[in-house]
């Protein structure tokens, strides 16, 4: 046995404000207190689809200031909520463009464990999983729990 101390990893939580998230962080946090882990909470945003007469349309630019505001503060109230003031240096956010499984899927390439939440979504594929944490079960690099919310 090493005597040597154990590096300290990083944890990746996927959090977009809804409870199975907060669940996620929640979970997420008390892991890194048993691992001396850090944790990375990231939230993505991306413009909305717009459909026109035309077919599919790009989102109006001016949009995008105010979709990453708002991510950042669902982020910020989500760790205020969940986060004990204690806990809070453990806990870093990360607010990214693009669609939420991609994003937490590179945010996760390099660390020791991706923690996302589960939403039932109907029908045969999403009755057990969400289509995100699906899809990140199936493709990250590192471990991935998912965390059932209180209602399952």
């Amino acid at each position: 046995m090493s005597s040597q101390p154990k590096e300290s990893g990083r944890i990746v939580v996927g959090v977009d404000g809804s409870e199975s998230s907060k669940d996620a962080l929640r979970w997420a946090v008390r892991h890194a207190e048993l691992t001396d882990d850090t944790v990375n909470a990231v939230i993505a945003w991306e413009y909305p689809p717009l459909y026109g007469s035309i077919g599919w349309l790009d989102a109006p630019q001016e949009l995008a200031g105010d979709m990453k505001v708002w991510a950042g503060q669902a982020l910020d109230d989500a760790i205020r909520e969940v986060v004990k003031t204690g806990e809070a240096s453990r806990v870093e956010a990360t607010v990214a463009y693009g669609t939420a499984a991609a994003v937490l899927l590179e945010a996760a390439r390099d660390a020791s464990l991706l923690v996302v939440g589960s939403r039932g979504h109907g029908g045969f594929s999403g009755a057990l999983l969400g289509s995100v944490s699906q899809h990140c079960t199936q493709h990250a690099l590192c471990p991935v729990v998912v965390v059932r919310g209180r209602d399952h």
